[in-house]
Formats: structure tokens, sequence, C-alpha cells
């Protein structure tokens, strides 16, 4: 069997004892950096079998294992930080293992994307993680104008050096929008800082960006109901006069302006008119 084995994104405490367990009978542990994994089963006092495995290794050792998985081994997959598989490697070798129909166990965890997404305050009913945004200018640039006009917060994963070259290119495509910007997070110096995407930018300007950082983005409909509340309210109220329950006036306005229930809901709450 093989098990995904989320580890955490910087605070040991937050590794599971289920996680533990398994990495302490798996016959083999998968390591991105088998340094990284040694010390984290070190602190546990955990000894076991480490193999490299990694986004350069990766498609050439999965036939080996999968021949171990066949086998009857259990086999404990784990990333440096996080859930494997998810901006991590180990995607590759989970299809495999689900297309050879073999058993296959992911563990609940740390997740970055998750965690910065409820830090930066923009919640809604549904987000977008997209991770790691591509390398070179024009490609990024390409593929933020095709996620512009999405209507749920977007997650990105950056890497320090690229970081204000993204910000500058989020800035001129998508406008000032809301965002937030986690970095180090479960760490000492977890910080977050929240504003607009210009607010950010100067953020940055400050000093070199250090750590890991998790960039969430407001979608652009959460931007354009801000602008047009005084709209909703009036489409609401006028709902209700004739005599629609609140109910089905906020499903009426939700759809109509392509908006999340729960926003408009709150927006119904500020109405004197009671069903």
């Amino acid at each position: 069997m093989l098990i995904v084995c989320p580890t955490p994104i910087g605070n040991l405490e937050d590794i599971t004892l289920r996680v533990l367990r398994v990495l302490k009978e798996a016959d083999l542990i998968l390591a991105e950096d088998t340094r990284h994994t040694g010390r984290l089963l070190q602190h546990f006092g955990i000894k076991n079998r480490l193999a490299s495995f990694h986004e350069h290794n990766e498609k050439e050792k999965s036939d080996e294992i999968i021949a171990a998985l066949q086998q009857g081994r259990q086999i404990a997959l784990v990333s440096d930080a996080g859930m494997p598989g998810i901006s991590d490697p180990g995607a590759f070798l989970i299809k495999r293992v689900i297309e050879k129909n073999l058993p296959l166990q992911v563990l609940p965890g740390p997740n970055a994307a998750v965690t910065a997404y409820l830090q930066s305050g923009l919640i809604e009913d549904h987000f977008i993680f997209y991770g790691f945004l591509p390398r070179r200018t024009k490609k990024r640039r390409q593929k933020l104008k095709e996620l512009k006009d999405l209507s749920f917060p977007l997650i990105f994963y950056e890497a320090p050096h690229r970081l204000k070259d993204t910000l500058r290119d989020l800035l001129e495509i998508f406008g000032p929008r809301r965002a937030a910007l986690s970095r180090e997070l479960t760490k000492l110096h977890e910080e977050t800082v929240r504003g607009t995407l210009a607010d950010i930018d100067a953020f940055l300007q400050a000093g070199p960006p250090r750590g890991e950082f998790v960039l969430t983005v407001a979608g652009a409909v959460a931007e354009k109901d801000e602008k047009t509340e005084g709209d909703i309210r009036r489409a609401l109220a006028e709902l209700l006069a004739k005599g629609m329950t609140r109910r089905s006036a906020i499903t009426k306005v939700s759809e109509k302006y392509r908006l999340p229930k729960n926003r408009v809901y709150e927006i119904a709450l500020t109405l004197k008119t009671e069903d």
C-alpha cells in the first residue's frame, strides 16, 4: 500500500499521530529530500529506511516502487513540507498506483494553501488553488489574463526571487484587487499582509522578500460585489416588497448578479424588511 503522508509546513507540532505511526511502520519512506526528512524523523525518534524521491527521478523510480507495492510492501510518501502531490513530487506516482489498481491511502494534514486562504480573510463558498505560475514573464502574464475574470479567490505559491515581478504583473492585469500575502506559515516569524495588490507591492518594496510565500487574490466577482452593494440592496428590497420570501429573493439576486449566496444573505440581513 502507498500511504501519502503530509508533514508540517513549519511547526513540527502539527504532525499527526497517525502520520508518525505510519512513518514508524512503513517498509520504506519516499522523501523529496532525505536529509530534510531525516531531521524530521530524528526529532521524533524514528529510525527507518529512506529513499530519495523528487521531481527529477519520480518517473524513473515509479516502476521500481510499483513493483514493491505489488509485492505487498507498505510505502510512505512524504515531501519536504505539506501534502505530497500538491505542487510537490508525488502526483505521477499516485496516478500510477491508481492505474495499477493498487491500495492507496491519503492521510489528512497540513497544507499551506488552505492555511493561507483562511488567514487571508478572503473567504468565499469556493476558491481556486493554482499553485506556481509560469516562470517566464510572457507565459505568466498570459496565464494571469486567462485567470483575470474568474469569480473565485485565487491562491498562488511563489518563490521569493520572482515575487516582486509576479506582484507587478498581477497589479497591472488584475487592477486594485484585494489580496493577502502570507509568509513562513506556522513558523516563528509567520506574517500575513492584507490589503490591495498595490498595498502588498508597496510592502515588498521595503525590503527583499524572504521565506516561503502564499498569495491569495480576491475573485473578480467579489470586487464587483463591493461596487454594486447598493444595487443588490435595491433589488432585494423590490423583491421582498412584492411578497417574495427572503430566501427566494436571495437566490434570485445571487443568480442575477452571479454572486455567492452568503454575500447576498449578509446584505439581506441589513434590510429592515422581514419575510
